[in-house]
């Protein structure tokens, strides 16, 4: 079975093509923003233009616009091969790829989230979350326990106002060819976007008239 990967959801793009557990290829860009823009030329430069008969996707938490893009891609791409497409939660493949590094540890993940928040989730051994993802503001991460090993791209900073707590921090960002580390029971058919937090607009039917 084809598998292609899709991660949108941090300041990353990240795609990978998989042949039953073999990496096909893959394409890892850190740009911030531009998701829309790069996505697709990215998958249609795979071998096959990445065709495949499953197509895994970021749910986020992370960018709004990124976490959209990659689900609208998965969508059409599984619509137009015939493929299933099954999403997985983002926090969830930055611990296993923390995991793959220091296995078999619980971890706690640390990444960008909005208006200088951090998202926070831990997670077990197994690779199972402990509880909901939080957005929470540092002093609020420093004030909140964490496990002694933290991932993502707020880890460092983190271990860094928790003087407290001796913590190994590893910086990554969650990249598609980790998907293959994933605990199966994350993936889900339900494509329904974790954005966890509200979003930075607000609608005009919501807004206050002068």
């Amino acid at each position: 079975m084809r598998v292609l990967a899709i991660e949108t959801a941090s300041e990353a793009c990240s795609i990978a093509l998989f042949d039953g557990e073999a990496i096909v290829a893959h394409d890892h860009r850190l740009i911030g923003r531009g998701h829309a823009e790069a996505l697709v030329p990215m998958i249609a430069a795979l071998p096959d233009k990445g065709r495949a008969n499953r197509i895994l996707v970021s749910l986020g938490p992370g960018s709004f616009t990124g976490v959209r893009i990659g689900l609208a891609a998965a969508r059409a791409l599984g619509f137009a091969w015939g493929g299933e497409v099954l999403a997985y939660p983002t926090l969830a493949l930055a611990a296993a790829q923390a995991q793959h590094i220091q296995p078999a540890q619980p971890v706690t993940i640390c990444m960008n989230g909005g208006h200088g928040e951090w998202f926070v989730a831990d997670f077990g051994a197994d690779g199972l979350p402990q509880g909901q993802a939080a957005s929470l503001t540092p002093d609020e991460a420093r004030a909140r326990k964490s496990h002694p090993l933290v991932a993502g791209n707020r880890a460092a900073a983190l271990a860094a106002l928790r003087a407290d707590q001796a913590i190994t921090a590893i910086d990554l960002l969650p990249d598609a060819t980790s998907v293959r580390f994933l605990n199966p029971r994350l993936l889900t058919h339900n494509l329904a976007p974790i954005y966890g937090r509200g979003p930075d607009a607000t609608p005009l039917a919501q807004q206050g008239r002068p």
